[in-house]
C-alpha cells in the first residue's frame, strides 16, 4: 500500500556504525542524514553555528550526532548515539558507536540489537586493531550483515588501486571471522562520494551506493520461527473496580509466537496453564510474534513475578547452573575468578560466581591464549561461571535474548561484562 508515492508499511533497518577513531563515523551518519534531506531546517541552522563557533572553516555534519560537550569540544564520539530517519523505501534506526578502546562497551551497547554494522576504514591508515575488535564483535554478537566503508578516499586521491588492497584484506578479515555476508563501498563522507549519489571522482566503481544498499540489503531475522519465549518484565494488577480480578503479565516476546489457548509453562515453577488472552497495543489479539510487546493472561491462578519465562509445554530451554560463554568485559578491575557478581538474564536476576577463563582473544591474531592470561578492559574471553540459582536459556546464536547475560557489581550497581552463551 502507497500513500503520496510512500510505502505506508516499510521494513525497519537498524544498523550500528563502527571503527576506529576519527575515521569519520559521525561525519558519514550527519552525510546520510543531510543528502538524504532527512535534517529539519533549525537542526541545520544549530549545526551551522555550532561549526563556527568552534572555528570551523565550514559546515561540520558529525555535529548532528555528536551531542555531547566534550564530544564536540574533543572532535570524537563518547557515547552512543541514536538518530532515526526514513526514506520512501525503509525506515532506520541508527547507533553511532564511539571508537576509542575504552569505550568498547559502547559500541557493545549499541551493537547489541542491530541487524547491520558498518564499520569504517581510514582509507590512509588501513585495517587496525579497532577494526579487527569491532569485526569480532559484530560476529560474536551474530550481526550477520556487515558493511565495510573505506572512508576519505579523497585523501588518497580517489585511488582504486588503494581501495582494492583494502578491499583484499577486510575480504581475508572476514573469512577468518566467517562473516555471512558482507559489502565494501569506497566512500569520501566529507564530501558525499558514494554515500547518497554516486562519486564522479570513482567511476571505477560499479557498486551501490551507501544509502542505496540500506535499502536494498535483505535482513536474515529467524527468530520468529524459533522456540516461543516470554520473559515477563512486570504483573499488571490495576485494582480498579471496572478490571477488579486483572492480573496480567506485561513484557517482550523474545523468540517464536504464541496464540490464545496455547499450553504453557511457566520457568522456574514448572507451573502449567493456558493462555487466555493477549493484549497487544491495548486491544485483545488472537497471536503474539516475535518483538511484541504484549499483555497476556492465563487461565489459572498460577505464581508468576517479574523475571519468569513463559514457554511452551514441547520447547523448553536448557537449564543449568555452570554455562560457559564468552564474555566482553567492561570493568577497569580485572576480571576475577572467584569474585561474586548478579547475573541477568533476559527479565531474571541471580547471584553468580566467575569461574575460570578458558582463554582469552588476541584481538591482533585472533587466535586464542590459553593458560594464566589477564581479562581487563575491553578483553573478550571464554569463561565459565556458577550460579546460586537455575539459569534458563538458549544458545545466543538461536536467541540473542535468552542466551545473553549481563553482569553487574552489586556493591556499584555497575555493568561490568556481557556474555553470550554458545
Amino acid at each position: 500500500m502507497k500513500v503520496n508515492g510512500e510505502n505506508k508499511f516499510k521494513s525497519l533497518l537498524r544498523f550500528t556504525t563502527a571503527g576506529s577513531v576519527d575515521d569519520g563515523k559521525s561525519t558519514l551518519i550527519g552525510r546520510l542524514l543531510y543528502d538524504s534531506k532527512s535534517i529539519f531546517e533549525d537542526q541545520m541552522e544549530h549545526i551551522i553555528s555550532s561549526s563556527k563557533r568552534l572555528g570551523k572553516e565550514e559546515t561540520d555534519l558529525s555535529l548532528l550526532t555528536d551531542g555531547l560537550r566534550a564530544e564536540r569540544e574533543q572532535g570524537i564520539t563518547i557515547d552512543v548515539a541514536y538518530r532515526y530517519f526514513s526514506t520512501p523505501v525503509r525506515k532506520f534506526i541508527i547507533a553511532d558507536t564511539p571508537g576509542h578502546i575504552q569505550y568498547t562497551r559502547n559500541m557493545v551497547t549499541g551493537a547489541s540489537t542491530a541487524d547491520l554494522a558498518v564499520i569504517l576504514i581510514d582509507a590512509r591508515k588501513g585495517v587496525l586493531e579497532q577494526t579487527l575488535r569491532h569485526t569480532y564483535i559484530a560476529t560474536l554478537l551474530d550481526i550477520r550483515h556487515i558493511l565495510f566503508c573505506v572512508n576519505k578516499m579523497d585523501l588518497v586521491g580517489y585511488s582504486e588501486e588503494v581501495f582494492v588492497r583494502l578491499r583484499a584484506d577486510l575480504e581475508t578479515l572476514g573469512r577468518k571471522l566467517g562473516v555471512a555476508n558482507a559489502w565494501y563501498i569506497p566512500i569520501s563522507a566529507r564530501f558525499g562520494d558514494n554515500v547518497v549519489e554516486r562519486s564522479a571522482n570513482m567511476e571505477w566503481y560499479k557498486g551501490k551506493t551507501f544509502l542505496d544498499l540500506l535499502e536494498t540489503v535483505e535482513i536474515i531475522k529467524d527468530k520468529s520461527s524459533c522456540e516461543a519465549r516470554f520473559p515477563v518484565q512486570t504483573v499488571i494488577r490495576p485494582l480498579s473496580d471496572e478490571f477488579h480480578d486483572f492480573r496480567g503479565f506485561a513484557g517482550r516476546i523474545a523468540g517464536g509466537s504464541f496464540r490464545t489457548g496455547d499450553a504453557v509453562v511457566l520457568l522456574p515453577g514448572q507451573h502449567r496453564s493456558a493462555i487466555k488472552d493477549i493484549y497487544h497495543s491495548g486491544k485483545s489479539s488472537p497471536e503474539a510474534r516475535t518483538g511484541d510487546s504484549v499483555v497476556m493472561t492465563l487461565k489459572d491462578e498460577v505464581d508468576v513475578t517479574r523475571g519468569c519465562l513463559l514457554v511452551k509445554d514441547q520447547e523448553l530451554p536448557c537449564v543449568g547452573q555452570e554455562p560457559e560463554l564468552m564474555i566482553c568485559w567492561f570493568n577497569e578491575k580485572p576480571l576475577t575468578p572467584g569474585v561474586r557478581y548478579l547475573v541477568r538474564n533476559h527479565a531474571s536476576e541471580s547471584v553468580c560466581m566467575l569461574g575460570k577463563v578458558n582463554y582469552k582473544v588476541n584481538i591482533n591474531t585472533l587466535g586464542h591464549q590459553y593458560g594464566e592470561v589477564t581479562i581487563g578492559m575491553n578483553d573478550i574471553a571464554h569463561i565459565s561461571i556458577k550460579s546460586a540459582g537455575k539459569l534458563h536459556y538458549d544458545p545466543y546464536i538461536k536467541n540473542n535474548i535468552t542466551g545473553s547475560l549481563v553482569f553487574i557489581d552489586p556493591a556499584t550497581n555497575e555493568t561490568v561484562g556481557a556474555g553470550m552463551i554458545y
